[in-house]
Parts: C-alpha cells; sequence; structure tokens
C-alpha cells in the first residue's frame, strides 16, 4: 500500500534539512520552475522521489532567483549533477496565453503569483548553475525540454529555434517521462562515469562537436535529419524532418537521430521502453505526502495542486493522434496502465488524508478511457508508423475493450470512506462509440462493456457535467486535426443524452473547442457558430489555437503545408482574423458586436446580420 499517509517528510529544500539528515552535500539537486509539490502529478518530485529510494542523497530547489547565483548555492555543490526543469508546464507556455499576452497568475506558483520563473527557464537556469559551481554536470528534464530537444517551431519568436540542449549548453537532455533514464544515469554517475561518456542511453539527447561526429562510428545505422540551417532556409525541409521524427517515436524500431547544427551534431537516441506494471505501480508506491511544502501556507498554496490532490493518475500515452498534442513526442502512443490493485490502494490511503470529503475527483490521465494498449501489436511492438489506431476510422484491430476499466471504477466506489467517484480526464467518445459497435456487432473473442460503461459514467461518474472534446463540427478542420467527423460526436451526444433520460437525470455536455485550428477559415468557424445557435449553448471559453512545440499542428501553422500530404492547408494567423474567429463563437457578446459583424461581412455571409432565425447578430 502507498505510504503517503503516514509520510510527513519531504526532500531537503535548505541546509537545515540536509543537517536534521546528517548529510554533508546531496548528490543531486533537482531545480525546477514550479513550486515544491511532493505529489506524483509534479515531475520534479516524481524524478526526486525515484533518486531517493535508490539510495541518493536528493535536494530540490524551487523557483529560485535566476538572476542570484547565490540562490543555487542553497544546498551546496551537488556531488553528482543538477537535474534541471522548468516545472510542469512549458515556460512560455505557463507565462504567456494564445494570443501572447502575460497572463495574470500562474498556477504552480505559491497563492497562484507570476514572475517567479523565468521566460525559458531551462536556459535560465542552466546558466546560474554553471555560474554558481562550475564543472557540475547539468542534465535537463520535463516537457520543456522534451519537445524542444531538436529544432522546433517557436511561437513566441515566430522562427525556427535550436535544439535547447545547444542553447542551453546543458550537458544531456533527458525526454519523455525519464524514470527508467535517470535511475540509469544517476547509477553511472555515481560509480564515477564521466557525463560526457552517457551517450548509448535510451530516451536522451547529447551533443557532439562536428569532428567528434565524423569519427564516431556508433553513429553509422542511424538517420541524419536535415540540418537546422536547412530546416531554416526551408519550410518544405523542416516539414521532411517533423515527418522523420514522428515516425521514430516508437522505442520498439526507432532508430537514432542526428541532427547537424551549426559547428554541433544533436544526437537523439531512440526513446526508453515502456514501463511494465509492476515498474509503473512502483512509482506510485513511493512516500509522496500529496501535500505542498509548507513553507507555502502563508501564500495561499499551490493552486495547481487543488486540481489534482484527490484525483488517481491511471494510465499515461495515447493512441488518440489529435494534431494539436505533442504526448506522441513525450509519453508515446503506448499506453501504459497502473494495476487495479496499485490504484485502489492509492484510493484506500488517500481516504486518510486531511481535506478529504469522500469524493474522488480523476481516475484518468491523458485519455481516461484508455487503459490498456490498443491492440496486441501495440503492446508486443509498438504503434504503427503508418497509420493512426482512431483516425480516419478505428483500426479494425482496435481493441475497444473497456471492462478493465469499467471494473477499476467500481472497485473504488466500493471503498469504505469514498462517496463519489468523478471523471475529469477527457473521455475519447469515438473510443467508446467503437466499443459500443463492437459489443452490438458481437465481435467474437472482444470484451467491449461499451454499453454497460456509458450506462455506469451517466450514473455515478459525471457531476452534472461532462467535458468533453470534440473541437469542432466542421469535418475539413476535424480531418487537419485527426479527430472523427462530426456525425461520430453527434451519436455521442445522442446517447449520453438517452442514457440520462433512462436513468432520470438532467446532466450535459460540455464541449472544449478550438479556434482559428489549421483548417479553419471564417467560414468554418461561422458553420461552428451557427452550431451553437442551434444547439442553444454558449461556450464558457474557446480556447484560440496555440502552436506548441512539436505537434504536428505547429507544424502545419508553420508551414503551411500538412508534412505527410505536402498538401497546403489554410491557416490563420494574422491577429485580426483569430480574434474574428473566437469572436464569431462567442457571437452572443455585446462587446464582439462589431468584429462579428466585420468577419461576416468578409466572409460574404451578410445573410446573417438581421433579425431573421439563422441570423447571428443584429
Amino acid at each position: 500500500m502507498s505510504k503517503f499517509p503516514g509520510s510527513n517528510s519531504f526532500l531537503a529544500v535548505n541546509r537545515k534539512n540536509m543537517d536534521d539528515r546528517g548529510w554533508k552535500s546531496c548528490e543531486f539537486i533537482i531545480i525546477t520552475g514550479d513550486a515544491y509539490v511532493d505529489h506524483p502529478s509534479f515531475g520534479a518530485a516524481v524524478i526526486g522521489r525515484i533518486l531517493e529510494a535508490q539510495g541518493f542523497r536528493v535536494g530540490i530547489i524551487a523557483q529560485p532567483d535566476w538572476k542570484e547565483p547565490e540562490a543555487f548555492k542553497v544546498l551546496g555543490r551537488p556531488e553528482h549533477g543538477f537535474l534541471i526543469t522548468s516545472g510542469n508546464l512549458d515556460s512560455m507556455v505557463n507565462h504567456y496565453s494564445s494570443s501572447k499576452k502575460r497572463r495574470r497568475t500562474d498556477s504552480y506558483s505559491p497563492g497562484g503569483k507570476t514572475g517567479l520563473r523565468p521566460d525559458r527557464s531551462l536556459i535560465a537556469y542552466t546558466a546560474a548553475a554553471r555560474q554558481a559551481y562550475k564543472g557540475v554536470p547539468v542534465i535537463l528534464g520535463g516537457i520543456e525540454a522534451s519537445l524542444r530537444r531538436l529544432s522546433h517551431y517557436d511561437y513566441w519568436s515566430d522562427k525556427l529555434r535550436r535544439s535547447i540542449l545547444i542553447d542551453s549548453k546543458a550537458d544531456l537532455l533527458v525526454y519523455g517521462m525519464a524514470e527508467k533514464q535517470i535511475i540509469e544515469i544517476s547509477r553511472r554517475l555515481a560509480d564515477g562515469a564521466d557525463i560526457r561518456s552517457l551517450r548509448d542511453i535510451a530516451g536522451t539527447v547529447y551533443r557532439l562537436g562536428g569532428r567528434e561526429a565524423q569519427e564516431t562510428d556508433d553513429l553509422r545505422q542511424s538517420i541524419t535529419l536535415p540540418s537546422f540551417a536547412d530546416v531554416n532556409a526551408s519550410t518544405d525541409s523542416f516539414a521532411d524532418s517533423f515527418v522523420i521524427r514522428y515516425k521514430n517515436t516508437n522505442p520498439f524500431s526507432a532508430k537514432t537521430l542526428l541532427e547537424p547544427t551549426d559547428a554541433q551534431l544533436v544526437v537523439q537516441n531512440p526513446p526508453a521502453m515502456p514501463l511494465r506494471v509492476s515498474e509503473l505501480d512502483g512509482i506510485y508506491s513511493l512516500p509522496f505526502t500529496r501535500r505542498a511544502h509548507p513553507n507555502y501556507e502563508s501564500a495561499g498554496g499551490i493552486p495547481a495542486l487543488n486540481e489534482v490532490e484527490f484525483s488517481l493518475t491511471v494510465n499515461r500515452g495515447c493512441f488518440g493522434g489529435c494534431s494539436f498534442c505533442s504526448l506522441a513526442f513525450h509519453q508515446g502512443r503506448i499506453i501504459q496502465a497502473r494495476s487495479s490493485e496499485s490504484v485502489v490502494n492509492e484510493a484506500k490511503a488517500m481516504t486518510a488524508l486531511p481535506g478529504f470529503k469522500g469524493i474522488i475527483h480523476d481516475v484518468g490521465g491523458p485519455t481516461a478511457n484508455f487503459f490498456h494498449p490498443a491492440c496486441e501489436k501495440q503492446a508486443r511492438s509498438g504503434a504503427c508508423e503508418d497509420r493512426e489506431c482512431l483516425f480516419p476510422e478505428p483500426c479494425p484491430n482496435l481493441d475497444t475493450d473497456h471492462s478493465d476499466y469499467l471494473h477499476l471504477l467500481q472497485d473504488l466506489r466500493s471503498i469504505d470512506g469514498v462517496k463519489r467517484v468523478f471523471i475529469r480526464s477527457g473521455i475519447r467518445f469515438d473510443y467508446l462509440m467503437s466499443a459500443v459497435d463492437d459489443e452490438r456487432k458481437g465481435k467474437s473473442g472482444r470484451k467491449t462493456s461499451g454499453s454497460g460503461f456509458l450506462n455506469e459514467l451517466c450514473e455515478y461518474h459525471v457531476s452534472g457535467q461532462l467535458k468533453t472534446a470534440p473541437e469542432h463540427v466542421a469535418d475539413g478542420v476535424l480531418n487537419q486535426m485527426k479527430k472523427p467527423k462530426n456525425a461520430v460526436y453527434q451519436r455521442f451526444v445522442k446517447a449520453f443524452e438517452s442514457e440520462n433520460e433512462r436513468l432520470g437525470k438532467k446532466q450535459y455536455i460540455i464541449p472544449y473547442l478550438i479556434s482559428s485550428h489549421p483548417g479553419s477559415s471564417l467560414n468554418e468557424a461561422i458553420e461552428l457558430a451557427l452550431y451553437l445557435k442551434k444547439q442553444r449553448f454558449i461556450p464558457d471559453q474557446v480556447q484560440d489555437f496555440y502552436p506548441t512545440p512539436a505537434s504536428l499542428s505547429t507544424c502545419i501553422y508553420y508551414t503551411g503545408i500538412d508534412p505527410f500530404t505536402k498538401k497546403k492547408v489554410y491557416t490563420a494567423k494574422s491577429a485580426e482574423e483569430k480574434n474574428m474567429q473566437r469572436a464569431l463563437l462567442h457571437f452572443h457578446k455585446p462587446g464582439n458586436r462589431k468584429i462579428v459583424i466585420k468577419a461576416l461581412q468578409k466572409a460574404g455571409r451578410t445573410d446573417l446580420i438581421g433579425r431573421c432565425r439563422n441570423c447571428l447578430i443584429s
């Protein structure tokens, strides 16, 4: 059983903590752009606990003042290295909205305060750590490192940037979830290995000087990407590079990738292999306190913890393949799930925590109802290079079984002290509808439990509103998103409403929508606005497409083409059109009247201005 109810010990954050442990030094020091929250949803805490379990002396410096080298000396000189992460979000995404406006709050900082981490945190933190202690190995990790490990489009500067490993001048970069890598790296460094010798670890990126690269025989079986100079000069070259990278995200078959950059060579080793069930279970059995460090209490705590404090992460990875998501480059497409026993034990322990009121807020992950690999082949040899699991139609080999996840939810509901169990992670509705279809067809050998899951979802696991992610209704846009056709979503809505009517419940679907995604012109935005009017649904929020590093949609946004087909894709880039598309989805707001009229005039849809039944605005 998880140990966290009886644990009150955080990782060392100051000299007093070290003295209390009888330490003269730390072996590894983690530097993070987030506040220190000792919870398995925070990457820095996971890496710290893993190293601690390996017997290492680990300290953590959270949100140091990057302008003061002394802030990086509070725990002294680490014996083996600094491990640097910007936190759970890319620092630029953390700081700026999709309209490039500075955010007013930072949910990963004390009291939501902003300004406690720098832009491009990995670069700033590495420079400060180098200044504090010269010669100490610096290893980068986390989402910002993972998605910026090779050349990438940077939305905020509107240009391509080199690998973050080169721009930061760090020694090594770990990509993906990093548990396997950090164990191997820490053991070798503790055994006296030079950081420059760690060149054969899966899930890592390192750099070589030009002459050294030419003399390295180990790289003969690798794939050389277009150079940074080439991709910087040609959007077609960047598109070609993206395709090669995407096809080399499968740890079972990926090759080493080489990217010549200036006078150096960036070397990306193949991804780390997925964790076994026992390994994933082991991570969640580590003695997390599941609390923010007491130092933050006077500031009001850490807002981000409120969302996950009483939630359960049961899986990682996603075979959904949405174009705007970077998960394929970070967690990968292979589903890794915990055992039900591990999840239930964590839930039982959670009931003893202060503040727990009997409600488990979420049981999920990137996609809640992906509780096993997509098919037997994926479990055995990884995801296919040349096809998606759900797009444009569900693969015939797709295992749509929902029974294991359904049984887990049932077990959680039966725990003493648990009153309600909700699902807040996204439900992939097309996967669920495929399970319903397979169940009706009676496909031999498949336990789908599609209708059973839908029934219990509506009866027990929705708190009045179910958040789903259709993202759009125009099939052309959905095609660019690699999302199912609108008809699939409408089938799901009808099934959800029918099930709630049968149960006598008033529950509603709240759709997430994206404006200005590649493929969406004003015409498609108007189509979505008309749908919302017909449904009499007013969205609370609309997310304008945000070109974050490494996603397919970002590649399309930058290059103007689909890198796989080389066909041109219309993309709204001007601030004016992006504002128009967003305003059309909030056509009812008085403050949007002028811009909505302008958008309708520009699209030649003045028939929608007036007092007619279908008019968007008068």
